[in-house]
């Protein structure tokens, strides 16, 4: 009896209730094909994967990957086929990505390869995994994306099958007050190459009462090429679900996937994609880290085609309006001022530039070669650069980013060499682009530094102009031009430098119209 009252009185309690606004959001949740924030705003995912289940130290790893342009994580969690990631560690978690202004997708890696695979765990107790964690996750519905269960079935027939054991996994998260989006992975670990997904993924979207899910394909040697790609985001497109590419890579053990193309039709048609990973990759596919032992200076290749390649990250992410971002303020910060190079050794070298200012707060500055690679960023007008070629000559310029996730316009170009490899004694310059105009240009300053531990009486400093460009003025030095060599030698007054004491020249050049090439190769000898 006490029970029955019990029931009577909760049913009494709802049913004098006010309902729920028609339509009321509760966080990210889908509409139609597309993902959007509870205020309306679309949200476009562009991140990687953070294997955090295996390398739980590596927090940095969330800072890092947000200052390489990411707006989402997807981060590995485990229920205890590996180490178990607790309330309190999820809780941590998502307080990390909310701390770095990222989206997060919660993934439970457990369910990997089920039916093909030993010890992976079934969709049914990767549910309740999550509802083990509820505490940490309830709240978090505008930050926080939970992707049940990661490449759910392997190859091999499972009962119940895929469509039913993922619609059942839904329908229990929502039974126990779970009101996030939830996103599903594909079976056939994750490509879904027999269609499984693709064909029933309407009856799985309709099977979730808050017809909140969104539909994770995971793309490797099976797409190969541009038709098969294109086919199966069409079939998405057509059936007006909402998709995103959870996982790819630029080369798999299975095969070669056509990363050029996956990356640029969700550009065009407004997908969302996640590379995979981070870095702490194994078991022969180390070549998909991008970036090595965690050190966000040591992009690889992959990462550097991911991040800021055609199509990638940078040029592409837009942080969610919840942290600012999203199209609510179209303003870039202003240019910031050209950078001034110090302290250069063989492998560094220092920048300092005049800050930029922005309506909502400048949120930090990204640095880059001339060919568009980037070497970092920073969160104020300064930057010391590490892990540069010896004896290199680099040409860099710096964005500003605020806070809604818009990029100024670049700053004018600096030029420096660094020391040869066994470099100490000496001296450096570094030449920078002051002011320039359609068909010339003032460099200045030429900063010459000693380098050495013992005074010096005189310098001679030799830079490169491109091609086309001719020397039409100097000061503070005898300058004198062989071919596009240009030689300066220190004047009577400016030769005596003190170890760390530095002097400066400066030079205006003409060029052709439109070739906005600058002076590169500085090189100083006494």
């Amino acid at each position: 009896m006490k029970s029955l009252f019990t029931a009577l009185a909760v049913l009494a309690a709802v049913l004098i209730l006010p309902a729920a606004p028609a339509g009321a959001a509760t966080g990210l949740r889908v509409s139609g094909t597309k993902i959007l924030e509870s205020n309306g705003q679309e949200f476009v995912m562009r991140g990687t994967s953070h294997a955090h289940t295996w390398y739980a130290t590596q927090t940095k790893a969330f800072a890092d990957i947000k200052s390489l342009k990411a707006n989402t994580v997807r981060v590995v969690l485990s229920g205890g086929r590996w180490t178990a990631n607790t309330a309190a560690d999820v809780a941590n978690v998502v307080a990390l990505c909310k701390q770095n202004k990222l989206i997060c997708v919660l993934e439970n890696h457990d369910t990997t390869g089920y039916g093909e695979q030993s010890g992976a765990y079934t969709l049914d107790q990767a549910a309740n995994y999550w509802i083990s964690v509820k505490s940490a996750l309830v709240g978090q519905e505008d930050y926080v994306i939970v992707n049940i269960g990661n490449e759910p079935v392997g190859n091999n027939a499972v009962t119940p099958g895929w469509a039913a054991a993922t619609s059942a996994a839904i329908q229990k998260l929502r039974t126990n007050g779970f009101e996030h989006a939830l996103m599903v992975d594909a079976p056939n670990w994750g490509q879904d190459w027999q269609g499984t997904m693709r064909d029933s993924a309407r009856t799985v979207f309709d099977s979730d009462p808050a017809k909140n899910t969104i539909f994770s394909i995971h793309m490797y040697g099976v797409y190969d090429t541009a038709a098969e790609i294109n086919a199966y985001l069409d079939a998405f497109k057509t059936a007006g679900l909402p998709l995103v590419i959870g996982e790819f890579g630029f080369n798999h053990s299975d095969g070669d996937p056509d990363e050029d193309t996956i990356m640029a039709q969700a550009v065009s048609r407004g997908l969302g994609y996640l590379g995979w990973s981070w870095s702490g990759n194994g078991g022969g596919v180390e070549y998909l880290d991008q970036v090595t032992n965690f050190d966000v200076t040591q992009l690889t290749s992959w990462g550097q085609r991911l991040f800021n390649g055609a199509n990638g990250i940078a040029a592409t992410s837009k942080q969610a309006s919840i942290y600012g971002g999203g199209t609510t303020d179209p303003t870039p910060p202003s240019t910031p001022g050209t950078p001034a190079v110090s302290n250069i050794t063989s492998s560094g070298a220092t920048l300092t530039w005049t800050a930029s200012t922005d309506n909502v707060g400048v949120a930090g500055y990204d640095v880059y070669t001339s060919t568009g690679t980037s070497l970092g960023s920073t969160a104020t007008n300064s930057i010391t650069l590490t892990g540069l070629s010896a004896a290199t000559a680099y040409q860099v310029y710096v964005k500003a980013r605020d806070a809604a996730g818009n990029q100024s316009a670049q700053s004018p170009t600096a030029s420096f060499t660094t020391l040869s490899g066994g470099g100490g004694g000496g001296c450096t310059a570094a030449g920078t682009v002051q002011s320039q105009w359609g068909n010339g240009y003032v460099v200045q300053p030429v900063t010459v530094t000693n380098t050495s531990t013992s005074a010096k009486t005189s310098w001679t400093v030799t830079f490169t102009l491109p091609a086309g460009h001719t020397l039409t003025g100097s000061w503070n030095a005898a300058v004198t031009v062989s071919g596009q060599t240009v030689t300066a030698k220190n004047l009577s007054y400016n030769g005596t430098l003190a170890p760390n004491a530095s002097t400066s020249f400066g030079l205006q050049a003409g060029r052709p119209n439109g070739n906005t090439s600058v002076p590169s190769g500085y090189t100083c000898a006494n």
